[in-house]
This record gives C-alpha cells, structure tokens and sequence, in this order.
C-alpha cells in the first residue's frame, strides 16, 4: 500500500495520531484578540422539537400527543403561542436578553429520516441525494484556515463535519490524559528514535513523525492550558464536562474559530417524556454554565452558539408514548450579536402536514451560510454551493 493509501485507511492515521502534524503550528503563535467563536452542540438521535418548543395552545397537538403533550403547567411560556419545556428554564434569562434565537421549521428538501443518511447531510451540507466527502466546516478549514488546529471537536473521534479534503480538524477528548499517555517511557523511546533517524516517506516513517510532532505539540497545548486557572462550577454532566474544556480552550487564547460537541440519546421511541426532559435539563444547564463562564472570561462577546439535530420527530405520538423519526424541526443560536432574536418565524404548522411530518420552510444550509459569512467572514459560497434563499440570524 502506498503512504497516501496508508493515511486514507489507517486507523492510526485517521484518529488518535493524527492530532499532532496539526497542533505542532501552534507553537508558533500568539493568540489573538477579539477573535470570533462558534460553538455547535449536535443532538444526536433526532431530537423531538416539538416537545422542546411547545405549540401549547394548538389543540392538534394535543390531539395528536394524548399521552405525552405537555400541558400549560409544565411549560415556560414564550410568545406567539409558544412555550418552553420546563426542562429549559435556565435558558429563560438569555432568552429575555435577547441573546437567544429560535428558528422553526429547519430542514431540507426530500428529507431522509435515517439516522445516518441525514446526519450525513447535516454534516457536509448536501442536498438529499448528493453524496459529499467533505464537512461544510471541514471545507471552511479548507478554504479559510492555514492549520487544522481551527477546529477542534471535543471527543475521541473527529465528525464527517469536521472532515475537509486538505485538513481536518482535530478530535481531543481529554488533553491532560494525552499529554500523561505520552510520557510513558515505550512513547518517548519511539520519540527520542525518530529524532535521530532520517525518516523515510513510507508508512512506519509516517508515523514516526507523526509521533514525534505528537509529543512536542501536546506538551504545548498541555502546558497552554495549566496556565488557565478556570474554576467556574459546571453540571457533571458530559456536556458539561465538554463545554467547560471547550471555555478552557478559549480562556487559554488558542486560535482555534471552530468547537463541536455532540450529545446522545434523543431517539426516543419509547417512555419519551422522562427520557428527554432529563436530557434537555442536561443540555440546559450545561449551555447556561457554559454562557455566564464565558460572560466572566470577557469572551461571550465573540461566540456563538449553534446547536441542531439531524431529524425533528413525527407529529403523532406513537403507541409506546414516544415519537418515531420525522424531518423538520428547530435549531438555537445563542450570541451577544443576534441580528433576529426570540422567535424569529412563523409557527410550526400542525394542519398542513407532508404524510405526518412537519413541512420544513427553513432550509438549514442558509443558517450554515449566514454563519460562515456573518460571523466567520468566509465566501460560503466556495464552501456551500447550494441556491438557497438567505436567511439571517447573526
């Protein structure tokens, strides 16, 4: 196998290992000021929406939700006949500053309700039966960035998001675990051996390099954040935990535009109610720790925070008091410089369903556009070739 195949298909090359190559410009860097965040949260599974922002005083969604409509008690009330569910109330205070959107109704033509499918079409912005190999942020590195060190997913494993046809962003789920994995004497061996060996371009050379730039680009990061002295408290929980390194990150003056974190669980065909209102309480409280942190580190002036899942739910609740995968739904943002604010559009219509699904009016590429072009100043047209009709929060 050639050293260009090698990389393609080692799992090595695709994961853990490819981490350094892209750190090791960092040391060469001075942070810089005012620099522009965005902050995506993906909720994985497909998230009911229409139990997250209540269209309360439609009587079609209680007829269609006899068991798990949520009733007027357990809601936050909005405006326009909208509602918060409970399990949102910490996110109420933003939402009265203005420093929270709402969009209903998102989604894309000819919708897929796999999981897989349309998260893939989420991922890189494609239409329904385009197949693309690249992220729409990944393509932003691309086009936009010099180092894939731009964007950084917290987890083990980088998103197809993430993934651009010259550079990828990086996938670290805890660098302090890193930087003490490292440092076990097999590592430094290996290491300390590349240092002194003229490194061939084959495949063991490859990721001699690769381990060697591993080593000096962690201690960097490592030693770039013990400096942060963050004690703010946040929910254990592990969004918290993400979003809390995600503020750790920012704190520390890295130059890093692009944080995505992902959270699961929302595919909730069964006991639906208990199960998503614990995970929205989760992600509530989390994205609020996450806010007033960054409000204290002077840095909530320059993010936004974007959070989606692949798929709303079906209107109709289903006989095991859950909902089964349906397509349009909401997205939030969340930023000091929101252009459009609260409820920024028109009502889920319960009426006038496309075979029991909420008909999208939204086209999500044209928020991935605004943002790319509004807040991340790219030509997102070089990155996101659809015709959509613009649409702007930021």
């Amino acid at each position: 196998m050639d050293r260009r195949g090698f990389i393609r298909t080692s799992s090595l090359a695709s994961g853990y290992f490819l981490i350094p190559g892209f750190l090791k410009p960092l040391e060469n860097l001075r942070p810089g000021e005012g620099q522009k965040n965005i902050v995506i949260i993906q909720l994985s599974g497909g998230n009911d929406w229409l139990n997250t922002i209540v269209p309360y005083k439609n009587e079609l969604y209680y007829k269609k939700r006899p068991k798990i409509g949520l009733k007027e008690d357990k809601l936050i009330l909005l405006e326009k006949d909208l509602a918060f569910n409970n399990s949102l109330a910490v996110l109420k205070q933003f939402y009265d500053s203005g420093e929270m959107a709402i969009v209903n109704n998102v989604g894309y033509p000819n919708p897929d309700r796999s999981h897989f499918r349309s998260m893939d079409i989420w991922h890189t912005a494609s239409s329904s039966n385009e197949f693309l190999h690249t992220g729409w942020l990944g393509r932003y590195l691309d086009n936009d960035c010099k180092n894939s060190y731009e964007g950084i997913e917290v987890d083990n494993y980088l998103s197809l998001a993430l993934k651009g046809k010259k550079l990828n962003g990086l996938a670290v789920k805890n660098i302090k675990q890193l930087y003490n994995e490292l440092k076990v004497p097999y590592f430094n061996d290996i290491a300390q051996a590349a240092k002194s060996d003229v490194l061939n371009e084959d495949n063991q050379g490859y990721l001699y390099k690769t381990l060697l730039e591993t080593s000096s680009s962690v201690d960097y990061i490592y030693e770039k954040n013990k400096i942060v002295n963050n004690t703010f408290e946040y929910p254990n929980s592990e969004l918290g935990k993400q979003l809390k390194d995600i503020a750790n990150f920012i704190a520390s003056g890295i130059s890093t535009k692009v944080y995505y974190v992902s959270m699961g669980g929302f595919d909730t065909h069964a006991a639906q109610l208990d199960r998503q209102n614990n995970l929205l309480d989760q992600y509530a409280k989390a994205v609020s720790a996450f806010i007033v942190n960054l409000k204290g580190l002077n840095k909530w002036d320059d993010t936004t925070v974007f959070t989606f899942s692949e798929f709303g739910r079906r209107v109709e609740e289903n006989a095991s008091a859950g909902t089964d995968h349906g397509t349009a739904g909401n997205v939030f943002l969340f930023g000091k410089n929101l252009k459009k604010k609260g409820i920024v559009n028109e009502l889920p219509d319960l009426e006038n369903l496309d075979d029991g699904d909420l008909k999208y009016h939204v086209d999500f590429r044209s928020i991935y556009k605004n943002i790319l072009e509004d807040w991340l100043q790219a030509d997102a047209n070089k990155i996101i070739s659809a015709n959509v009709n613009p649409f702007k929060v930021i």
